[in-house]
């Protein structure tokens, strides 16, 4: 049996080569590490292979195989190949991956997306394991999967990020779950830490590391009011004591939010070391022990606090819990997450002495409100939860939602007047935005006429 294990970042690498010391993965002959660089932007981050102390991790398998290069210039998040061409798309990979004939398992991550998705149909036998490495995996599947990927789903790994907490990844699936310990995972941080050094950490220790999200790439907020995010980011460093700070921008991030934070440290009276380096955040912080770790709803925070023990801040939270649209964005469960532990002052179910086990049960509403169609079991579990706990998590769920959901409290819902209102709102900007594009339509049209005419 050959194990096609699929990596689409540098977590992920490290995380991967943690499960295969830990005896995690499913038994396998051979193990192929595939990388899939899952970055919007790869022309210009660095490719997954060239990532610091990428050998060391890489050693743990027998072989590397890169589909990025084999699809280029498609992303391995385009792929997507017809019914038609799987055949097709299997014998290039059993040639160009040195396959042969022999039988192949998968350990995918984000199953609902290509390219795991596509390999799954590729390889329409192949027993199938589900490795997650970030905060997503505690909320519910984005989309509902075929039967013919749930029937050869074997199981899921993910890390325990949040001490104690189940995931909520494919619970319609009901899979055997297995989880990586905080521990095991610092052994890799402290690896790459020994393995691997950049001139300039030395200049950055002991000062308060901000870590840079790329929400403006992503749409969850436009370019300006990501910088005042990240000012505030730098205000909560000043607060903290820092004089210092350092800030890792996102990998996927563009340079201008570096540029233009430098003169906000410089307002607020704050050294500022923009941090231009490959490494993970988490090897970093191993590396210059800082003083305070700041961010928004970075996995980070959490590998921070209970995996390598450093203070950490959260900025701007509850804020984007209202923002972010729509409800069933990705990001809310991380964001919940974030802002239950690290601003509302819960515990992670393993740390919970009171055993009130709140953080679950906030949890499973959120995702039952995110996708109620795919978790109809926990619409009772909702229910009573909004029912005895909306006053205090009220930030984590929107009034239109619940009433269109048919969920307490009922008197948190809009009014129909109210309702009516926000409609014929959303109607008037539509049209608006529709007259104007037409208007535009229409001068471009004249001034292509009038050109052939003068001419």
């Amino acid at each position: 049996m050959i194990q096609l294990i699929v990596a689409s970042s540098y977590f992920q690498l490290v995380s991967l080569a943690a499960m295969v010391d830990a005896g995690l993965l499913p038994e396998a002959d051979r193990r192929v590490l595939v990388l899939a660089n899952g970055s919007q932007m790869p022309e210009i981050t660095l490719p997954l292979h060239r990532s610091p102390g990428f050998g060391t991790l890489a050693a743990r398998f027998d072989a590397v195989v890169d589909l990025a290069a084999l699809l280029w210039p498609l992303t391995p998040g385009q792929f997507n190949p017809r019914t038609e061409e799987l055949a097709l798309f299997e014998r290039l990979l059993r040639k160009d991956w040195d396959l042969g004939s022999a039988e192949v398992s998968l350990v995918l991550e984000s199953i609902q997306a290509n390219p795991a998705r596509a390999l799954a149909r590729i390889f329409a036998n192949a027993p199938i394991s589900v490795h997650s490495d970030g905060l997503m995996s505690y909320g519910p599947t984005r989309s509902r999967l075929p039967l013919h990927i749930l029937q050869r789903l074997e199981g899921t790994i993910h890390i325990d990020l949040v001490p104690g907490l189940e995931p909520l990844l494919l619970t319609e699936a009901n899979p055997k779950r297995t989880a990586l310990s905080g521990g095991q995972l610092a052994a890799g941080f402290n690896e790459l830490a020994l393995h691997v050094g950049d001139p300039l950490l030395p200049e950055a220790r002991s000062a308060a590391l901000v870590l840079g999200q790329y929400l403006g790439s992503l749409g969850i907020l436009d370019t300006a009011r990501e910088l005042t995010l990240h000012r505030d980011m730098l205000c909560a460093a000043r607060d903290s004591g820092a004089t210092s700070v350092v800030f890792k921008p996102h990998p996927s991030a563009g340079p201008t939010a570096a540029r233009l934070l430098r003169s906000n440290a410089r307002e607020l009276g704050l050294e500022f070391t923009i941090l231009e380096t490959a490494l993970l955040a988490e090897t970093v912080i191993a590396l210059i022990d800082p003083v305070v770790v700041i961010s928004c709803f970075s996995t980070a925070l959490l590998t921070a606090k209970y995996v390598l023990g450093v203070p950490v801040q959260a900025v701007g939270t509850t804020m984007l819990l209202q923002e972010l649209a729509p409800y069933q964005n990705s990001n809310r469960i991380p964001l919940s997450i974030i802002n239950a532990l690290l601003v509302q002052g819960l515990e992670p179910p393993a740390l919970d002495r009171d055993h009130r086990n709140q953080l679950p049960a906030l949890l499973a509403a959120v995702a039952f409100c995110m996708q109620p169609d795919n978790l109809p079991a926990l619409r009772g579990n909702a229910a009573a939860f909004l029912a005895a706990n909306y006053p205090r998590f009220s930030a984590h769920f929107k009034t239109r939602r619940l009433a269109a959901l048919d969920l307490p409290p009922s008197w948190a819902h809009p009014s129909p007047r109210t309702r009516g209102t926000h409609w014929r709102r959303r109607i008037t900007r539509r049209s608006m935005r529709a007259g104007a594009a037409a208007l535009e339509h229409l001068a471009r049209t004249a001034q292509r006429t009038a050109r052939r005419v003068s001419n």
